[in-house]
């Protein structure tokens, strides 16, 4: 059996805004085109979310509304700007094989590389960029299974390339 994951980063947001703090800081106008067409690529995999794990942030909740998922969604405090571990806590958690996580950098980036037995040849991954989304998959029969560097990477792309910047 296999368990996949689709590991997303916020799309863009916008800095000069009256957001009260940074958690409520909203898409800017790139953000919300790339956040379409993530929602586009990911409507075409063999794969589909089924569950959406996101941070709680208004950039996260942005991202996940215009990609137009049918995969239900937990918003959770503990995805805002978490740690690569709590995110490694946080997928053991999910009850659904393919699970689609929203999330921050740095632990975001630094929980791709730790997850993947190969990272993909791509010159974007070391930074991972707003947007950028992984799909991996892991031999294993439910999450609680998950390894670090166990996961088989299918894909990963940035919005750039997918909006023809």
């Amino acid at each position: 059996m296999t368990c996949t994951l689709f590991l997303t980063r916020h799309a863009k947001s916008a800095w000069n805004t009256d957001a009260p703090s940074d958690h409520a800081r909203p898409l800017n106008k790139r953000g919300r085109r790339s956040a379409g067409a993530l929602g586009n690529w990911l409507r075409q995999q063999s794969a589909q979310p089924q569950q959406v794990l996101s941070s709680s942030a208004q950039r996260t909740r942005e991202t996940y509304e215009l990609m137009e998922l049918p995969a239900p969604a937990t918003f959770t405090e503990r995805l805002y700007h978490a740690s690569a571990q709590i995110i490694f806590d946080v997928l053991r958690e999910a009850s659904k094989p393919n699970v689609l996580l929203l999330g921050h950098n740095p632990g975001l980036m630094q929980f791709a590389h730790d997850i993947v037995k190969h990272p993909p040849a791509h010159s974007r991954f070391e930074d991972y960029p707003t947007g950028a989304t992984l799909m991996v998959q892991f031999e294993i029969a439910s999450w609680d299974q998950l390894q670090t560097a166990s996961g088989r990477v299918l894909d990963f792309v940035v919005p750039r390339e997918l909006l023809g910047e």
